[in-house]
């Protein structure tokens, strides 16, 4: 949908007003002041709202006709089979896909097989990943795959295609796009070291779980900061690194909107420990009590001797 059509006339207000959802209109303001694009993870970081309130709030806009409805997914399943010699036809009459061999050969320091060459060849020619943005996938990958598993590791042409789907489907289709969404990345791996060195994780990378959970948080709208404060609950409170234990505490401020270390402070302070029955002795009071037992101990002795 163009950006004109996301001017708040009086016919979308008066939508608006009608739907009744507070959500909705926060939503629809969103997209008006981004002129027109929309993202669940954006929206709900900016809105300070859960992913799943902004998609409530979407299906609500699309009801009353104010937000289209999206794209059929394009489907995850195998690319198409295409033969080793039209490929190889093809890379002579197409000096676009001609570079992205000679590229994918340079950046993954080898030699392309029959079946590498036929999954760079559906990137290109089906799913449509201009020849330059597939060429910062490929360099993506790379960095990506040595970041996870180690100096000089390569990533299959397999997990390259994985990340080809997920860009395709995003709609990461021209170098703006492709430079936005890592710059989106960028930002998404540095909260993950940082939380990771909170929660003083330093001799090793995250397992599939651990980064999920992490990644989880911070699609909720959480930061490093907060993260770090529900880790320091979850051992003050368990003596340990919960894994489940943080992620309740983290849904419990996300379902309270407590984003930052100071929404928590505010609205969800620590529990301070209970004071234990028996108020506790001062010494002044054990002087007391060991005299009292001394004189008891004596008025005894005195009566022994009497």
């Amino acid at each position: 949908m163009s950006e004109e059509s996301y001017q708040l006339r009086a016919e979308a207000a008066d939508r608006l007003l009608a739907c009744a959802d507070g959500n909705a209109a926060l939503l629809y303001l969103h997209i008006l002041t981004n002129g027109g694009s929309f993202s669940l993870t954006a929206a709900a970081r900016d809105l300070r709202r859960s992913e799943t309130e902004i998609a409530c709030a979407a299906d609500t806009l699309r009801r009353v006709g104010l937000l289209p409805k999206p794209a059929a997914p394009l489907p995850q399943s195998e690319l198409p089979a295409v033969k080793a010699e039209d490929i190889l036809r093809r890379a002579k009459t197409d000096g676009a896909f001609r570079g992205i061999v000679a590229e994918a050969e340079k950046t993954l320091g080898r030699v392309l097989s029959s079946h590498d060459l036929e999954i760079l060849f559906g990137l290109y020619d089906h799913l449509g990943l201009p020849a330059d943005v597939l060429m910062v996938l490929l360099h993506h990958c790379v960095e990506e795959y040595q970041a996870r598993s180690g100096p000089g590791r390569m990533p299959s042409m397999r997990y390259i295609e994985k990340e080809g789907w997920f860009w395709a489907e995003q709609e990461i289709m021209d170098l703006g796009a492709a430079e936005a969404h890592l710059k989106r990345d960028r930002a998404r791996q540095e909260t993950v070291a940082q939380v990771r060195s909170a929660m003083q994780i330093h001799d090793r990378s995250l397992s599939k779980s651990e980064r999920e959970y992490v990644e989880s948080w911070i699609a909720m709208g959480f930061g490093a900061e907060t993260i770090a404060l529900a880790y320091d609950r979850t051992a003050v409170n368990t003596g340990r690194l919960s894994w489940g234990y943080m992620d309740k505490i983290l849904k419990s401020w996300d379902a309270k909107r407590l984003y930052t270390p100071e929404d928590v402070e505010a609205g969800d302070p620590a529990r301070r420990s209970r004071k234990s029955a028996a108020a506790p002795v001062s010494n002044t009071q054990k002087i007391d009590r060991m005299r009292k037992v001394y004189n008891s101990m004596k008025k005894t002795d005195d009566g022994g001797e009497a």
